[in-house]
Protein backbone atom coordinates (compact mmCIF):
# COMPACT_ATOMS: atom_id res chain seq x y z
CA UNK A 1 0.00 0.00 0.00
CA UNK A 2 1.46 3.38 -1.02
CA UNK A 3 1.59 6.05 1.65
CA UNK A 4 -0.51 9.16 1.14
CA UNK A 5 2.15 11.22 2.93
CA UNK A 6 5.76 10.69 3.90
CA UNK A 7 6.43 12.51 7.16
CA UNK A 8 10.13 13.38 7.18
CA UNK A 9 11.42 14.54 10.55
CA UNK A 10 14.61 16.57 10.19
CA UNK A 11 16.42 16.47 13.51
CA UNK A 12 15.06 12.99 14.20
CA UNK A 13 17.70 12.12 16.80
CA UNK A 14 16.94 15.20 18.91
CA UNK A 15 14.96 15.71 22.11
CA UNK A 16 11.94 17.37 20.48
CA UNK A 17 11.38 14.33 18.28
CA UNK A 18 11.52 11.66 20.98
CA UNK A 19 9.83 13.71 23.70
CA UNK A 20 6.95 15.30 21.75
CA UNK A 21 6.64 14.46 18.06
CA UNK A 22 6.87 10.66 18.14
CA UNK A 23 4.54 10.14 21.13
CA UNK A 24 2.05 12.45 19.41
CA UNK A 25 2.35 10.57 16.13
CA UNK A 26 1.78 7.31 17.98
CA UNK A 27 -1.37 8.66 19.59
CA UNK A 28 -2.64 9.95 16.24
CA UNK A 29 -2.06 6.64 14.46
CA UNK A 30 -3.57 4.65 17.33
CA UNK A 31 -6.72 6.74 17.07
CA UNK A 32 -6.75 6.82 13.27
CA UNK A 33 -5.14 3.56 12.09
CA UNK A 34 -6.56 4.05 8.60
CA UNK A 35 -4.04 6.85 7.96
CA UNK A 36 -1.47 5.84 5.36
CA UNK A 37 1.72 7.49 6.52
CA UNK A 38 5.31 6.63 5.91
CA UNK A 39 7.81 7.91 8.49
CA UNK A 40 11.43 8.79 7.78
CA UNK A 41 13.94 10.29 10.17
CA UNK A 42 17.04 12.28 9.29
CA UNK A 43 19.65 13.72 11.60
CA UNK A 44 23.32 14.33 12.26
CA UNK A 45 23.76 11.32 14.56
CA UNK A 46 25.09 8.08 13.13
CA UNK A 47 22.06 5.90 13.81
CA UNK A 48 21.04 2.66 12.18
CA UNK A 49 17.48 1.96 11.05
CA UNK A 50 17.10 -0.42 13.99
CA UNK A 51 18.23 2.22 16.49
CA UNK A 52 15.72 4.67 15.01
CA UNK A 53 12.92 2.09 15.12
CA UNK A 54 13.69 1.36 18.77
CA UNK A 55 13.38 5.08 19.50
CA UNK A 56 10.06 5.29 17.65
CA UNK A 57 8.71 2.20 19.40
CA UNK A 58 9.71 3.51 22.85
CA UNK A 59 8.10 6.89 22.14
CA UNK A 60 4.86 5.27 20.95
CA UNK A 61 4.76 3.32 24.21
CA UNK A 62 4.60 6.61 26.16
CA UNK A 63 1.10 7.25 24.78
CA UNK A 64 -0.01 3.61 24.98
CA UNK A 65 0.28 3.41 21.21
CA UNK A 66 2.41 0.26 20.96
CA UNK A 67 0.00 -1.34 18.51
CA UNK A 68 0.20 1.68 16.20
CA UNK A 69 3.88 0.97 15.53
CA UNK A 70 2.80 -1.60 12.95
CA UNK A 71 1.48 1.30 10.82
CA UNK A 72 5.01 2.65 10.29
CA UNK A 73 7.14 -0.41 11.16
CA UNK A 74 9.18 0.03 7.97
CA UNK A 75 10.36 3.49 9.04
CA UNK A 76 13.94 4.32 8.07
CA UNK A 77 16.65 6.74 9.14
CA UNK A 78 19.28 8.70 7.21
CA UNK A 79 22.34 10.37 8.65
CA UNK A 80 22.41 13.69 6.82
CA UNK A 81 23.48 17.30 6.90
CA UNK A 82 20.12 18.92 6.24
CA UNK A 83 21.74 22.21 5.22
CA UNK A 84 23.12 20.50 2.07
CA UNK A 85 20.87 20.51 -0.99
CA UNK A 86 22.16 17.19 -2.35
CA UNK A 87 21.42 15.34 0.88
CA UNK A 88 17.95 16.87 1.13
CA UNK A 89 17.28 15.90 -2.48
CA UNK A 90 18.15 12.27 -1.78
CA UNK A 91 15.76 12.19 1.19
CA UNK A 92 12.91 13.73 -0.81
CA UNK A 93 13.47 11.48 -3.81
CA UNK A 94 12.74 8.48 -1.60
CA UNK A 95 9.42 9.90 -0.33
CA UNK A 96 6.09 8.30 -1.23
CA UNK A 97 3.05 10.42 -1.94
CA UNK A 98 3.10 13.95 -0.60
CA UNK A 99 6.19 14.96 1.40
CA UNK A 100 5.85 16.74 4.75
CA UNK A 101 9.15 18.08 6.08
CA UNK A 102 9.10 18.75 9.83
CA UNK A 103 12.07 20.85 10.96
CA UNK A 104 12.66 19.62 14.53
CA UNK A 105 15.88 21.61 14.73
CA UNK A 106 17.00 24.98 16.14
CA UNK A 107 15.70 28.03 14.24
CA UNK A 108 19.08 28.88 12.68
CA UNK A 109 19.47 25.35 11.31
CA UNK A 110 15.90 25.38 9.98
CA UNK A 111 16.57 28.67 8.18
CA UNK A 112 19.77 27.27 6.61
CA UNK A 113 17.95 24.11 5.53
CA UNK A 114 15.15 26.14 3.93
CA UNK A 115 17.74 28.17 2.02
CA UNK A 116 19.26 24.91 0.76
CA UNK A 117 15.84 23.77 -0.48
CA UNK A 118 16.03 26.49 -3.16
CA UNK A 119 18.31 24.09 -5.05
CA UNK A 120 16.10 21.04 -4.50
CA UNK A 121 13.31 19.65 -6.71
CA UNK A 122 10.38 19.56 -4.32
CA UNK A 123 7.62 17.03 -4.94
CA UNK A 124 4.24 18.54 -5.77
CA UNK A 125 2.30 19.44 -2.63
CA UNK A 126 5.33 19.41 -0.31
CA UNK A 127 4.51 20.76 3.15
CA UNK A 128 7.09 22.60 5.27
CA UNK A 129 6.58 22.66 9.05
CA UNK A 130 8.81 24.90 11.16
CA UNK A 131 8.92 25.24 14.93
CA UNK A 132 8.83 28.64 16.56
CA UNK A 133 10.49 31.01 17.22
CA UNK A 134 10.27 31.87 13.55
CA UNK A 135 13.38 33.89 12.83
CA UNK A 136 15.20 35.92 15.47
CA UNK A 137 13.63 39.33 14.80
CA UNK A 138 11.14 40.96 12.43
CA UNK A 139 13.68 41.37 9.62
CA UNK A 140 14.81 37.76 9.99
CA UNK A 141 11.21 36.56 9.92
CA UNK A 142 10.59 38.56 6.73
CA UNK A 143 13.69 37.08 5.08
CA UNK A 144 12.65 33.56 6.05
CA UNK A 145 9.14 34.24 4.72
CA UNK A 146 10.66 35.33 1.41
CA UNK A 147 12.70 32.11 1.19
CA UNK A 148 9.67 29.95 1.95
CA UNK A 149 7.47 31.85 -0.52
CA UNK A 150 9.93 30.88 -3.25
CA UNK A 151 9.52 27.21 -2.36
CA UNK A 152 5.81 26.47 -1.78
CA UNK A 153 2.51 28.39 -1.47
CA UNK A 154 1.66 29.93 1.92
CA UNK A 155 -1.04 27.33 2.63
CA UNK A 156 1.67 24.63 2.52
CA UNK A 157 3.78 26.36 5.18
CA UNK A 158 3.07 25.40 8.79
CA UNK A 159 4.64 27.69 11.37
CA UNK A 160 3.95 25.42 14.30
CA UNK A 161 2.50 26.74 17.53
CA UNK A 162 1.39 23.82 19.68
CA UNK A 163 -0.38 26.28 22.02
CA UNK A 164 -2.96 26.61 19.28
CA UNK A 165 -4.16 23.04 19.76
CA UNK A 166 -7.54 22.70 18.15
CA UNK A 167 -9.45 21.88 21.35
CA UNK A 168 -8.09 24.77 23.40
CA UNK A 169 -8.65 27.35 20.66
CA UNK A 170 -12.13 26.13 19.80
CA UNK A 171 -13.09 26.10 23.49
CA UNK A 172 -12.19 29.80 23.67
CA UNK A 173 -14.05 30.61 20.48
CA UNK A 174 -17.08 28.52 21.39
CA UNK A 175 -17.56 30.34 24.69
CA UNK A 176 -16.99 33.74 23.04
CA UNK A 177 -19.18 33.42 20.00
CA UNK A 178 -21.87 30.87 20.89
CA UNK A 179 -23.26 32.52 24.04
CA UNK A 180 -25.50 35.56 23.98
CA UNK A 181 -24.59 36.28 27.59
CA UNK A 182 -20.87 36.54 26.72
CA UNK A 183 -20.58 37.81 23.14
CA UNK A 184 -22.13 41.30 23.64
CA UNK A 185 -19.88 42.15 26.63
CA UNK A 186 -16.59 41.12 24.98
CA UNK A 187 -15.06 44.59 24.57
CA UNK A 188 -13.58 47.54 26.43
CA UNK A 189 -17.09 48.67 27.36
CA UNK A 190 -17.34 45.84 29.89
CA UNK A 191 -13.86 44.34 30.24
CA UNK A 192 -11.28 46.17 32.37
CA UNK A 193 -8.21 43.98 31.77
CA UNK A 194 -6.99 40.69 30.36
CA UNK A 195 -4.09 38.57 31.59
CA UNK A 196 -2.58 35.60 29.78
CA UNK A 197 0.05 33.73 31.72
CA UNK A 198 2.01 30.54 31.55
CA UNK A 199 3.96 29.97 34.76
CA UNK A 200 5.94 26.74 35.10
CA UNK A 201 7.44 24.94 38.09
CA UNK A 202 10.10 23.38 35.84
CA UNK A 203 13.50 24.99 35.52
CA UNK A 204 15.93 24.93 32.62
CA UNK A 205 15.84 21.12 32.28
CA UNK A 206 19.03 20.90 30.22
CA UNK A 207 17.85 23.28 27.47
CA UNK A 208 20.58 25.90 27.91
CA UNK A 209 21.75 25.54 24.32
CA UNK A 210 18.47 27.02 23.12
CA UNK A 211 16.92 28.79 26.09
CA UNK A 212 19.94 30.87 27.12
CA UNK A 213 19.82 32.55 23.72
CA UNK A 214 16.06 33.05 23.80
CA UNK A 215 14.71 33.67 27.30
CA UNK A 216 11.12 33.81 28.47
CA UNK A 217 10.12 36.78 26.31
CA UNK A 218 11.12 35.16 23.02
CA UNK A 219 10.48 31.54 23.98
CA UNK A 220 6.97 32.05 25.30
CA UNK A 221 5.48 35.55 24.91
CA UNK A 222 6.62 36.27 21.35
CA UNK A 223 6.22 32.69 20.19
CA UNK A 224 3.00 31.60 21.90
CA UNK A 225 1.12 33.98 24.19
CA UNK A 226 0.63 36.68 21.56
CA UNK A 227 -1.08 34.08 19.39
CA UNK A 228 -3.39 33.09 22.26
CA UNK A 229 -4.12 36.78 22.80
CA UNK A 230 -5.08 37.13 19.15
CA UNK A 231 -7.75 34.42 19.51
CA UNK A 232 -9.07 36.00 22.72
CA UNK A 233 -9.41 39.47 21.18
CA UNK A 234 -10.06 38.95 17.45
CA UNK A 235 -13.21 40.12 15.69
CA UNK A 236 -15.75 37.37 14.94
CA UNK A 237 -14.65 35.63 11.73
CA UNK A 238 -17.18 34.69 9.07
CA UNK A 239 -16.14 31.04 9.41
CA UNK A 240 -13.53 28.87 11.05
CA UNK A 241 -11.72 28.04 7.85
CA UNK A 242 -8.04 28.80 7.40
CA UNK A 243 -8.44 32.09 5.54
CA UNK A 244 -11.12 33.72 7.71
CA UNK A 245 -9.56 32.65 11.00
CA UNK A 246 -6.05 33.76 10.13
CA UNK A 247 -7.33 37.04 8.66
CA UNK A 248 -9.01 37.77 12.00
CA UNK A 249 -5.99 36.95 14.18
CA UNK A 250 -3.66 38.79 11.80
CA UNK A 251 -5.74 41.96 12.04
CA UNK A 252 -5.52 41.91 15.85
CA UNK A 253 -1.76 41.48 15.84
CA UNK A 254 -1.35 44.38 13.39
CA UNK A 255 -3.27 46.57 15.85
CA UNK A 256 -1.22 45.51 18.90
CA UNK A 257 1.49 47.66 20.48
CA UNK A 258 3.25 48.07 23.81
CA UNK A 259 1.10 49.80 26.42
CA UNK A 260 1.59 53.60 26.32
CA UNK A 261 4.47 53.04 23.84
CA UNK A 262 6.63 52.72 26.96
CA UNK A 263 8.58 49.45 26.79
CA UNK A 264 10.59 50.19 29.92
CA UNK A 265 7.56 51.07 32.02
CA UNK A 266 5.37 48.30 30.59
CA UNK A 267 7.67 45.33 31.05
CA UNK A 268 9.48 43.41 33.78
CA UNK A 269 12.15 40.72 33.73
CA UNK A 270 13.74 38.45 36.29
CA UNK A 271 15.67 35.21 36.65
CA UNK A 272 15.66 32.58 39.35
CA UNK A 273 18.26 32.06 42.02
CA UNK A 274 18.80 28.89 44.04
CA UNK A 275 15.69 27.46 45.65
CA UNK A 276 13.37 24.50 45.99
CA UNK A 277 10.26 23.68 43.96
CA UNK A 278 8.07 20.80 45.15
CA UNK A 279 10.98 19.26 47.03
CA UNK A 280 13.40 19.58 44.10
CA UNK A 281 16.41 21.85 44.50
CA UNK A 282 17.40 24.15 41.65
CA UNK A 283 20.72 25.99 41.43
CA UNK A 284 20.70 29.63 40.39
CA UNK A 285 19.96 29.99 36.71
CA UNK A 286 23.35 31.63 36.23
CA UNK A 287 24.97 28.45 37.59
CA UNK A 288 23.03 26.03 35.39
CA UNK A 289 25.25 24.01 32.99
CA UNK A 290 25.64 25.74 29.64
CA UNK A 291 24.41 29.16 30.81
CA UNK A 292 26.44 32.29 30.09
CA UNK A 293 25.55 34.73 32.90
CA UNK A 294 26.81 37.65 30.80
CA UNK A 295 23.85 37.22 28.46
CA UNK A 296 21.47 38.22 31.27
CA UNK A 297 18.81 35.86 30.01
CA UNK A 298 15.50 36.23 31.83
CA UNK A 299 13.54 33.24 33.10
CA UNK A 300 10.45 35.32 33.92
CA UNK A 301 9.02 38.01 31.67
CA UNK A 302 5.96 40.24 31.85
CA UNK A 303 4.80 42.63 29.14
CA UNK A 304 1.68 44.81 28.93
CA UNK A 305 0.24 45.43 25.47
CA UNK A 306 -2.84 47.06 23.97
CA UNK A 307 -4.95 46.25 20.93
CA UNK A 308 -5.58 49.65 19.38
CA UNK A 309 -8.94 49.24 17.74
CA UNK A 310 -12.53 50.20 18.51
CA UNK A 311 -13.19 47.03 20.50
CA UNK A 312 -10.17 47.05 22.83
CA UNK A 313 -8.58 50.52 23.02
CA UNK A 314 -7.69 51.27 26.64
CA UNK A 315 -7.70 47.67 27.93
CA UNK A 316 -4.31 46.57 29.35
CA UNK A 317 -3.42 43.02 28.30
CA UNK A 318 -0.68 41.45 30.42
CA UNK A 319 1.37 38.59 29.02
CA UNK A 320 3.53 36.71 31.52
CA UNK A 321 5.60 33.54 31.55
CA UNK A 322 8.26 32.16 33.83
CA UNK A 323 10.16 29.11 35.05
CA UNK A 324 10.99 27.56 38.44
CA UNK A 325 7.98 29.19 40.08
CA UNK A 326 6.12 27.84 43.08
CA UNK A 327 2.99 27.09 41.10
CA UNK A 328 1.83 25.92 37.70
CA UNK A 329 -0.52 28.47 36.21
CA UNK A 330 -1.60 28.50 32.57
CA UNK A 331 -4.71 30.56 32.06
CA UNK A 332 -6.49 33.47 30.42
CA UNK A 333 -8.01 35.82 33.00
CA UNK A 334 -10.69 38.30 31.89
CA UNK A 335 -11.61 40.90 34.52
CA UNK A 336 -14.80 42.89 34.01
CA UNK A 337 -15.55 46.43 35.12
CA UNK A 338 -17.45 46.81 38.42
CA UNK A 339 -21.17 47.46 38.24
CA UNK A 340 -22.07 51.12 37.66
CA UNK A 341 -24.38 51.25 40.69
CA UNK A 342 -24.91 48.95 43.66
CA UNK A 343 -28.12 49.64 45.59
CA UNK A 344 -27.54 50.89 49.14
CA UNK A 345 -28.10 48.23 51.75
CA UNK A 346 -25.84 45.51 50.44
CA UNK A 347 -22.83 44.65 52.56
CA UNK A 348 -19.64 42.92 51.62
CA UNK A 349 -17.19 43.71 48.86
CA UNK A 350 -18.70 43.54 45.35
CA UNK A 351 -15.56 42.53 43.48
CA UNK A 352 -15.82 42.74 39.69
CA UNK A 353 -16.69 39.51 37.89
CA UNK A 354 -13.80 37.42 36.57
CA UNK A 355 -13.83 34.81 33.81
CA UNK A 356 -10.93 32.34 33.72
CA UNK A 357 -9.95 29.89 31.01
CA UNK A 358 -7.41 27.33 32.16
CA UNK A 359 -5.16 26.10 29.36
CA UNK A 360 -4.76 22.39 30.04
CA UNK A 361 -6.67 20.78 31.45
CA UNK A 362 -9.19 23.07 29.82
CA UNK A 363 -11.71 24.52 32.27
CA UNK A 364 -13.73 27.70 32.56
CA UNK A 365 -14.48 29.42 35.86
CA UNK A 366 -16.79 32.41 36.29
CA UNK A 367 -16.44 34.31 39.58
CA UNK A 368 -19.62 36.14 40.59
CA UNK A 369 -21.08 38.02 43.54
CA UNK A 370 -24.12 36.27 45.07
CA UNK A 371 -26.22 36.66 48.18
CA UNK A 372 -24.99 34.95 51.30
CA UNK A 373 -27.05 32.07 52.63
CA UNK A 374 -26.79 33.43 56.17
CA UNK A 375 -27.64 37.06 55.33
CA UNK A 376 -29.32 37.82 51.99
CA UNK A 377 -28.02 41.41 52.11
CA UNK A 378 -24.42 40.29 52.42
CA UNK A 379 -22.54 39.61 49.19
CA UNK A 380 -20.16 36.67 48.91
CA UNK A 381 -18.10 35.18 46.13
CA UNK A 382 -19.21 32.13 44.16
CA UNK A 383 -17.42 30.35 41.34
CA UNK A 384 -19.20 28.52 38.55
CA UNK A 385 -16.89 25.88 37.08
CA UNK A 386 -17.21 24.06 33.76
CA UNK A 387 -14.90 21.41 32.36
CA UNK A 388 -14.39 22.06 28.67
CA UNK A 389 -13.62 19.54 25.97
CA UNK A 390 -10.13 18.20 26.63
CA UNK A 391 -9.88 16.87 23.10
CA UNK A 392 -8.99 13.37 22.05
CA UNK A 393 -5.45 14.26 20.99
CA UNK A 394 -2.40 15.85 22.55
CA UNK A 395 -1.46 19.29 21.23
CA UNK A 396 1.34 17.96 19.02
CA UNK A 397 -0.93 15.20 17.71
CA UNK A 398 -3.36 17.91 16.63
CA UNK A 399 -0.46 19.77 15.00
CA UNK A 400 0.59 16.64 13.10
CA UNK A 401 -3.01 15.96 12.09
CA UNK A 402 -3.22 19.40 10.49
CA UNK A 403 0.11 18.90 8.69
CA UNK A 404 -0.82 15.48 7.35
CA UNK A 405 -4.26 16.74 6.26
CA UNK A 406 -2.88 19.93 4.74
CA UNK A 407 -5.15 22.01 7.01
CA UNK A 408 -3.34 25.24 7.94
CA UNK A 409 -6.22 26.55 10.08
CA UNK A 410 -4.18 26.75 13.29
CA UNK A 411 -0.73 27.38 11.88
CA UNK A 412 0.75 30.87 12.08
CA UNK A 413 0.63 32.88 8.87
CA UNK A 414 3.76 34.66 7.68
CA UNK A 415 2.58 38.22 8.35
CA UNK A 416 1.51 37.26 11.88
CA UNK A 417 4.95 35.82 12.63
CA UNK A 418 6.53 39.13 11.62
CA UNK A 419 4.05 41.15 13.68
CA UNK A 420 4.79 39.15 16.82
CA UNK A 421 8.44 40.18 16.53
CA UNK A 422 7.47 43.79 15.79
CA UNK A 423 5.37 43.95 18.95
CA UNK A 424 8.10 42.76 21.33
CA UNK A 425 11.09 44.42 19.65
CA UNK A 426 10.82 47.70 21.65
CA UNK A 427 10.94 45.65 24.86
CA UNK A 428 13.97 43.68 23.68
CA UNK A 429 15.69 46.94 22.77
CA UNK A 430 14.91 48.47 26.17
CA UNK A 431 16.24 45.40 27.96
CA UNK A 432 19.42 45.31 25.89
CA UNK A 433 19.96 49.00 26.72
CA UNK A 434 19.64 48.26 30.46
CA UNK A 435 16.49 50.37 30.83
CA UNK A 436 14.70 47.57 32.72
CA UNK A 437 16.47 46.03 35.74
CA UNK A 438 16.97 42.28 35.99
CA UNK A 439 15.12 41.28 39.14
CA UNK A 440 15.74 37.98 40.92
CA UNK A 441 13.51 35.47 42.66
CA UNK A 442 14.33 32.29 44.57
CA UNK A 443 13.13 29.19 42.75
CA UNK A 444 9.83 28.14 44.33
CA UNK A 445 8.24 31.54 44.96
CA UNK A 446 5.22 32.85 43.05
CA UNK A 447 6.68 36.21 41.99
CA UNK A 448 9.73 38.37 42.66
CA UNK A 449 9.53 40.85 45.50
CA UNK A 450 7.75 44.00 44.36
CA UNK A 451 5.83 42.28 41.55
CA UNK A 452 2.07 41.83 41.80
CA UNK A 453 1.19 38.76 43.85
CA UNK A 454 -0.13 35.75 41.91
Amino acid sequence: MTAETTLIILGASGDLTSRLLLPALGQLLAREPERRVRLHGAGMDDWSDDQWRDTVRASFRETDADAAFSCIADTTYTQADITRADELQAILDAAEGRAALYFAVPPAVAAAACAALADVRLPTGTVLALEKPFGSDADGARRLNDILAGLVPEEQIFRVDHFLGRSTVLNLLGVRFANRIIEPVWSADDIASIEIRYDESLGLEGRAGYYDRAGALTDMIQSHLLQVMAFVTMEPPASLDERDLRDATGAVLRATAIWNDDPAGSSRRARYTAGTVAGRHYPSYADEPGVDPARETETLAEVVVEVRNARWQGVPITLRSGKALGHVDAEVVVRFHPVRHLPAGFTGDPHPSVLRFALGPDTMALELNVNSGADPLELERATLLAELGEGALKAYAEVLSGILDGDAMLSVRGDAAVDCWRIVQPVLDAWHAGAVPMDEYPAGVSSPAGWPAR
